[in-house]
């Protein structure tokens, strides 16, 4: 329909497989699914923990418009400086106001005006400022902005399903990311934001949550800290498709959209 807008979100980017893996889907995907604006949460990009200025480039270039983080934005040391100039790269709101880079942008596409704000869990992450004061404050300074879409990076489940129904009515989509594991609760809530609990990875299947899952193991059975390493083999490609009501901002469908890459 003509008054269709259509977002697609891919999920946590582990590594150089999910790198590829995005490399190979995400151009005819766009163009399969018509989707006319693309948000990549890309915070475990470089080597499974940060990202980088150059592969915010690799990533844009993939078809990513824009790029949430969350817990490990600033886990490569070079990424503290580059993250002020990259346009729509942005960081959970609620860090500190003097911590680099902001926490939502706005962009044009097909015509419309997108507000995208990125949030950051507090229960099993560290204490940073009320994720849900953080939202109300983004959404007052854009009142004319209809299409509104969160990424919502947390721990706990019970902490994003309460942020889903605190913004539903307010913003077009909020969308869990974090655990790596794909939930099966995409729904439109009642007052007609798109909802889903945990988008998923692009990352291999056949680690644990992406990462080698031999070394995962031995931290579980030793209790020996150890360097964790990005897993290799097939890679599961998760993403969500929101359909929302350009004139209203309320979205109409949510739909996974899961591929594999080997």
């Amino acid at each position: 329909m003509a008054d269709d807008f259509r977002i697609l979100f891919v999920a946590d980017v582990v590594g150089q497989p999910g790198r590829e893996a995005v490399k190979a889907i995400l151009p005819g995907l766009k163009k399969e699914l018509g989707a006319d604006l693309t948000i990549l949460n890309g915070e475990n990009a470089a080597g499974g923990f940060g990202l980088t200025g150059k592969l915010v480039a690799e990533l844009r270039a993939s078809g990513a418009d824009v790029i949430t983080t969350g817990n490990h934005v600033y886990a490569q040391k070079d990424f503290v400086n580059e993250l002020p100039t990259l346009d729509h790269v942005i960081r959970p709101a609620n860090y500190p106001p003097k911590a680099p880079g902001k926490g939502s942008t706005t962009i044009s596409a097909a015509g419309q005006e997108v507000l995208v704000l990125n949030l950051i869990g507090r229960i099993f992450l560290d204490p940073l400022d009320d994720p849900f004061r953080t939202a109300d404050a983004i959404l007052a300074g854009h009142p004319e902005i209809k299409i509104v879409f969160c990424d919502m990076h947390a721990e706990a489940t019970s902490e994003k399903t309460a942020m889903g129904w605190y913004l539903d009515g307010r913003a077009s989509a909020v969308v869990g990311t974090h655990t790596h594991i794909p939930t099966a609760d995409a729904r439109v809530l009642t007052g007609g934001t798109a909802y889903v609990t945990d988008v998923g990875m692009v990352g291999p299947r056949d680690g644990c949550i992406g990462m080698d899952k031999d070394v995962v193991l031995q931290r579980f059975l030793t209790g020996v800290p150890n360097r964790f390493v990005v897993a290799s083999g097939v890679v599961t490609f998760n993403s969500v498709l929101v359909t929302i009501s350009a004139s209203t901002g309320r979205a109409t469908s949510i739909q996974r959209v899961d591929r594999e890459h080997s």
